[in-house]
């Protein structure tokens, strides 16, 4: 790549970021109401979220070999009781992730 290449190819990933930031601005501005399937997707999609990256996280577990999916399952009881008790999903998920490493390491 050139260098003019590459100057433009930083200028095009500036300008896509910032519109994108803005973007929210433009479309609903303060004194409208955001429409009621812009509220709904706000609602939903977050769950949905996170229900697809349990599923791509949980995609390559092994039931038939041992220890079939224990350390997985530990883990994630482990963000579940966390979250239940402390309502932060940093914590809850860096409580699961250390959990898996100590499980998967043979730390203990």
């Amino acid at each position: 790549m050139s260098s003019n290449q590459m100057l433009i190819t930083v200028g095009m990933m500036v300008v896509s970021t910032v519109f994108t930031r803005f973007l929210p601005f433009i479309a609903f501005p303060e004194h409208k109401p955001i429409p009621k399937v812009v509220t709904y997707l706000g609602q939903r999609l977050p769950y949905a979220t996170m229900g697809m990256l349990v599923v791509y996280a949980l995609k390559d577990t092994r039931i038939n070999q041992s220890p079939y999916g224990l350390y997985e399952l530990l883990s994630l009881v482990v963000i579940a009781i966390v979250h239940h008790f402390k309502n932060n999903t940093l914590l809850s998920i860096s409580a699961g992730v250390i959990v898996y490493l100590i499980l998967v390491n043979g730390w203990l």
